[in-house]
C-alpha cells in the first residue's frame, strides 16, 4: 500500500474550500474556546506545581520536574473540557447527539434503503463458532426486515494456523448450507498478513470496490444490532456529505470482575467525553475501526495508507490505521462524525489486567507512529490536531514516570522542611479531580435522571458503584503508565510488542503468570517505597496511591480476574451495566445460540 492513490493536496484544499467553508465555521469560534480553556487550565496547573518546586530554590532537578509535569497535562486537560462540555450538552439538550451531530435524525426507521451495503468482519486466528454467532445475529436481524437483499456478509481470515483455518472453511460452509441465500454468506482467507488488519480491510476494499456503496467493518468481537446498522446506513445516505459514521461501542457483560468494572466506568466516562468532543470536533470527528460504516468508493479512492518510511522501529506498515483512514477521509473533503450515544453495539473488553496492558501497548505503538505522518500534506488543521491528540494520549506516561523518579531523587539529595503541604494536596486533589471528571459527570448525569437510575439499579447501587470504580482507576492508573513508558522507552532501542491474537475471555490468572507480567512495576514501587523510607519517611503517605498501585500490581491483577467476585458483585448489583438487568434482544439471541 502506499499514499500514490489519495487525491493530491492541492485537489484536497480546493474540494475543502469549496464545500466545507461555511459548514466548519460553527466549529471554529468552538475550537478557539476549548484551546483557550485548556491553555488556561494547563498555564494554571503550571504555575501550582512551579510554586511547590520553587520552595526549596531551583535547581536542574526541579526544571525538569516542572517539565515533566507540563507533559502530563495536555490529555488530563483536554479530558476534563471534554467531560464538562459532553455534561452540560447531556443536562440541557433535549436531544444531545442530534445537538452536536446535525443531520443524524433526517432519516426516518421507515426509510426503505436502496443502496448495497457488505458487512464486513475481520478475523485472525480466533474461535470461529464465536465470531461467525455474533454475524449471524446480525444477518438475522436483518433479514427479518424489509431490506434484507441490501446486505452482504463477507468473513475476511487471516487465519495462520491451519487447524482454525478448516475450522473456518466448515463452518461458513454450514452456514451457507442451512441460509436460503448462501451466495450473500462470502469467506476469504488471505495467504499472508501484509498490512495487518488494514490490508485485510484493503484487499476487500479493492476487491469489491464495485459491488456495493457502503461497508460496515466488524472486529471479532464487535456485536450489532439490526437496527443500529440500519441506523448508520439511513443516516448515512441522507448525509451525501459524510464518508464515515462512528457509532458509540460499549462493553459487552462481562464475565471478570476486571472487565465488568473497568467497563462500568468506561460506559459513564464515554458519555460525556464523546459528546463534548463531538460538539468542536465537529467533521473531524474519530473512527475506531469498527462497528461504523463508511462509502466505499471514496474509502478506495482517498484512504489508501502510506508506509512509514526509514529502516527504524516504526517504520512499515501503519499499525493504528482507523484514525490515519479519518485524516485521509476528511482529506478529500468528506466529514468523519460521530453519533455520540449508545445504540446496540458493543465490544469485548480484555478480561484481565496483564491483557489489558498488552492490548494498550499494541495500540501505543501504532499512535507513536503518527509522529511520521502529521507531517502529510493537504490535511485540515483539525486532523493534524486529531492526530496529535492520538500521540499525547501516551505522552504523558513517561512524563508522570520521570517526574516520580525526579521527585525521589530530589528528596533523596536535597531533604525540604519547609514544604507548602496545603498547597501540595490541593493540587493533587484538583488533579484527580481532573482525572476523575468525565467518570464523575457521566455518574452525575445518570443520578439525575429517574429512568437512568433504574436502568443501573438505582442510586444508591450507581454510588457504591462508582466509588468502586474510582478505587479501581486510581489503582489501575500507575500501574499502566508504568508499562507505557516503559514500553515507549523500549522503542527507542528497537523494542516493539507482537500484534498477536488478543484473548477475550475470562480466565483465572495465576499468581506466578501475573508475576511474570508484572514484576518490574512490582521492583519499581519497591525501590520508591525503600528510597523514601530512608530519606524522607514522610512522604511516603504522598506516595501511597502510587505504591499501592505499583507494589500491589501482581495481587491487583489477580484478584480483578476472578469470575467468583465478578458473580458477586453482579449478585448485589453493583457495577452493573443496562444490559446486565435487561438483556438487549441481539444480546438474548447471541445467548441462545451459544447455549444451541
Amino acid at each position: 500500500m502506499s499514499s500514490g492513490e489519495s487525491i493530491p493536496a492541492g485537489e484536497a484544499e480546493i474540494l475543502l474550500e469549496n464545500t466545507d467553508t461555511d459548514r466548519s465555521r460553527p466549529y471554529q469560534w468552538r475550537r478557539v474556546l476549548v484551546l483557550g480553556l485548556n491553555l488556561a487550565t494547563i498555564g494554571g496547573l503550571a504555575s501550582a506545581m512551579a510554586y511547590l518546586l520553587s520552595s526549596g530554590g531551583w535547581s536542574l532537578i526541579d526544571i525538569l520536574m516542572l517539565v515533566s509535569f507540563i507533559s502530563t497535562m495536555p490529555w488530563i486537560s483536554l479530558g476534563f473540557w471534554n467531560a464538562l462540555i459532553g455534561f452540560f450538552i447531556l443536562l440541557f439538550t433535549k436531544d444531545p447527539a442530534g445537538f452536536v451531530t446535525p443531520g443524524i435524525r433526517t432519516a426516518s426507521d421507515t426509510d426503505r434503503i436502496s443502496s448495497r451495503i457488505a458487512i464486513a468482519m475481520t478475523i485472525r486466528n480466533e474461535k470461529t463458532s464465536e465470531a461467525l454467532a455474533r454475524m449471524r445475529v446480525l444477518k438475522a436481524e436483518l433479514d427479518a426486515s424489509a431490506d434484507a437483499d441490501r446486505f452482504d456478509y463477507h468473513i475476511l481470515s487471516d487465519t495462520s494456523e491451519d487447524a482454525i483455518a478448516a475450522e473456518e472453511e466448515a463452518s461458513i460452509q454450514a452456514w451457507q448450507a442451512a441460509a436460503q441465500d448462501p451466495s450473500r454468506i462470502h469467506y476469504r482467507r488471505r495467504t499472508d498478513n501484509a498490512g495487518f488488519k488494514a490490508g485485510n480491510v484493503w484487499e476487500f476494499v479493492t476487491r469489491c470496490e464495485d459491488d456495493y456503496d457502503f461497508f460496515v467493518p466488524l472486529d471479532a468481537d464487535s456485536l450489532m444490532s439490526g437496527a443500529a446498522v440500519a441506523r448508520l446506513v439511513r443516516t448515512i445516505e441522507v448525509n451525501p456529505r459524510i464518508g464515515i459514521l462512528q457509532g458509540l461501542v460499549v462493553g459487552r457483560p462481562a464475565e471478570s470482575f476486571f472487565t465488568r468494572v473497568f467497563q462500568f466506568g468506561m460506559r459513564h466516562g464515554m458519555r460525556s467525553y464523546t459528546t463534548g468532543s463531538a460538539w468542536w470536533h465537529g467533521d473531524c470527528g474519530p473512527f475506531w475501526g469498527h462497528n461504523a460504516i463508511i462509502r466505499m468508493r471514496p474509502f478506495k479512492a482517498h484512504c489508501a495508507l502510506p508506509m512509514i518510511p526509514g529502516n527504524h522501529t516504526l517504520s512499515g506498515y501503519v499499525l493504528s490505521h482507523d484514525q490515519v483512514e479519518a485524516v485521509l477521509m476528511r482529506r478529500a473533503g468528506y466529514e468523519v462524525r460521530v453519533i455520540a450515544e449508545e445504540d446496540e453495539s458493543w465490544e469485548d473488553n480484555p478480561p484481565t489486567l496483564p491483557d489489558f496492558i498488552k492490548r494498550d501497548l499494541r495500540w501505543c505503538q501504532g499512535n507513536m507512529q503518527y509522529w511520521w505522518l502529521l507531517r502529510m500534506p493537504g490535511l485540515p488543521f483539525m486532523s493534524r490536531v486529531q492526530l496529535l491528540l492520538a500521540i499525547l494520549m501516551y505522552v504523558g506516561a513517561p512524563g508522570w514516570v520521570l517526574f516520580i523518579i525526579l521527585g525521589v531523587t530530589q528528596l533523596a539529595l536535597y531533604p525540604t522542611t519547609n514544604f507548602p503541604v496545603q498547597v501540595g494536596w490541593g493540587l493533587f486533589a484538583v488533579i484527580i479531580s481532573m482525572s476523575l471528571m468525565p467518570k464523575i459527570v457521566g455518574v452525575a448525569s445518570i443520578l439525575i435522571s429517574k429512568r437512568n437510575r433504574q436502568r443501573y439499579g438505582g442510586g444508591i447501587r450507581v454510588i457504591i458503584g462508582a466509588g468502586m470504580e474510582f478505587l479501581f482507576s486510581a489503582l489501575l492508573a500507575p500501574v499502566v503508565s508504568f508499562a507505557q513508558a516503559r514500553f515507549m522507552t523500549g522503542l527507542l532501542f528497537g523494542k516493539t510488542i507482537g500484534w498477536g491474537t488478543q484473548r477475550r475471555e475470562s480466565v483465572v490468572l495465576g499468581f506466578w503468570e501475573a508475576c511474570r507480567g508484572l514484576w518490574q512495576p512490582t521492583l519499581f514501587g519497591l525501590l520508591i517505597l525503600g528510597s523514601l523510607a530512608l530519606t524522607n519517611p514522610g512522604f511516603i503517605v504522598w506516595a501511597l496511591p502510587i505504591l499501592l498501585s505499583l507494589v500491589g500490581s501482581v495481587p491487583l491483577a489477580v484478584g480483578t480476574a476472578s469470575a467468583h467476585l465478578n458473580r458477586w458483585t453482579a449478585w448485589l448489583g453493583l457495577c452493573d451495566i443496562p444490559e446486565d438487568r435487561i438483556a438487549a434482544p441481539t444480546l438474548q439471541r447471541l445467548e441462545e445460540n451459544a447455549a444451541a
